[in-house]
C-alpha cells in the first residue's frame, strides 16, 4: 500500500524532472533488502531510465554515490551513467541513472554452461579490478582499526543471539589470532556488495555493474567474501572466474587467500547478527549458508575453501 501511494505521488513529481515529463511507463522495482526505492521509467524516443527517489535526509550520502558513479564511469567500468540529481519535494530527492538493459546474473548464471559461467565471471573480477583503481581519500583511522573495532561490536551482538553457529569456537578464535593480518592492508574504493544479484547479463556478456549504494572503503580482498556466503552457491564457475579475473587470468597468492579466509570467517559473525535483527523469518536459510561456508573451510583450519579446488578436480 505504501509503494502504490508513493507511485501515484511520484507521477505527479515526475514533472519537477526534465529528462522524464514525457514518460508514459513507471514500473517499480522491489527486489533486493536496500532501502532505495527504484523505478523504471519508459520515456518515447529516449528509451528507459533508472530512477532512485529517496529522503532528504539521504542527500550527501546520495550525492557522493552520483559522483563515484561519475568518476567510475569516466575509468571505463560498465556502471550506470549519471544523469541528473535533485529535489522532488521538501521531503524527497532523486536520482536518475541511464538503465543497464539485462537480466540479473543470479538468475541467468545457473542457466549457462559452465564455460560460460566462469566467462561472466573473467568479466566482473576484471571489472572489479577497474572500480578499485578508483582514488579516495585517505580516513583518519586505519583499515585495521576500523574494521576491528566493528567485528568487535559485532561480537557484543553476537553473544546475545539466539541462534549461533554450530563449533563457533574455532571460527571465533581463527579470527581473534589473526586480526593482524589486517595491519597495512590498501585502503580504497569499494561497491561493498558485489555479487551476481548485482551484475546484469546481456546476450551472455556482463553488461554492467548496478547499486552502488553501499559504497564503502577498505581493503580490496573484502570484496571477495560474497563468493563464500552467495556466489558460488549460484554457480562455482563464476565465483572461480572473478577471483581469476581480478587477477589478470593468474592465480591470487597465498596473502590474498589467508585475508579472503579472514574477512570470511568475520563475515559469518556479522551475517548471523544481521540476519536475526532485519530479516528473522530467514535466519533458517542464513544459517544453512553459514554451514556451508564453515564445511568449506573446514573450521577455517584451510585458506581456499573446497568449491575453489573443483577446478582441479
Amino acid at each position: 500500500m505504501k509503494r502504490y501511494l508513493i507511485y501515484q505521488a511520484l507521477k505527479d513529481m515526475l514533472q519537477n524532472i526534465p529528462q522524464l515529463r514525457q514518460a508514459t511507463e513507471i514500473e517499480p522495482l522491489l527486489r533486493g533488502y536496500s532501502s532505495d526505492l527504484k523505478w523504471k521509467v519508459f520515456v518515447p524516443d529516449q528509451g528507459y531510465f533508472l530512477l532512485c527517489t529517496f529522503h532528504l535526509s539521504q542527500e550527501p550520502m546520495k550525492r557522493n554515490e552520483y559522483q563515484c558513479m561519475t568518476a567510475l564511469q569516466e575509468l571505463g567500468v560498465r556502471c550506470p551513467l549519471p544523469i541528473s540529481l535533485g529535489r522532488l519535494d521538501e521531503e524527497n530527492g532523486y536520482m536518475l541513472l541511464a538503465y543497464i538493459e539485462g537480466e540479473e546474473a543470479a538468475r541467468v548464471l545457473p542457466r549457462m554452461d559452465q564455460q560460460s559461467q566462469w566467462d561472466i565471471g573473467m568479466e566482473a573480477g576484471a571489472e572489479l579490478r577497474k572500480i578499485h583503481r578508483l582514488k579516495v581519500e585517505g580516513l583518519a583511522e586505519s583499515w585495521y582499526i576500523r574494521k576491528s573495532k566493528k567485528h568487535q561490536r559485532y561480537m557484543e551482538r553476537y553473544r546475545q543471539c539466539l541462534v549461533q553457529m554450530n563449533r563457533d569456537q574455532n571460527i571465533l578464535a581463527f579470527i581473534e589470532q589473526h586480526l593482524d593480518w589486517m595491519k597495512h592492508r590498501p585502503d580504497g574504493f569499494q561497491h561493498d556488495d558485489f555479487h551476481p544479484g548485482n551484475l546484469v547479463i546481456k546476450e551472455d556478456k556482463l553488461a554492467g555493474v548496478i547499486d552502488f549504494n553501499r559504497f564503502d572503503q577498505g581493503d580490496p580482498v573484502h570484496e571477495f567474501l560474497k563468493l563464500g556466503l552467495f556466489a558460488s552457491e549460484t554457480s562455482i564457475p563464476y565465483s572461480i572466474g572473478q577471483i581469476q579475473g581480478y587477477f589478470g587470468g593468474n592465480e591470487p597468492d597465498e596473502q590474498f587467500w589467508r585475508l579472503y579466509s579472514l574477512y570470511t570467517a568475520m563475515a559469518l559473525v556479522s551475517s548471523v547478527v544481521w540476519i536475526q535483527q532485519v530479516m528473522p523469518e530467514e535466519t533458517n536459510d542464513m544459517m544453512d549458508k553459514i554451514e556451508r561456508v564453515r564445511e568449506d573451510h573446514d573450521d577455517f583450519r584451510r585458506f581456499i575453501p573446497r568449491w575453489y579446488n573443483l577446478k582441479n578436480q
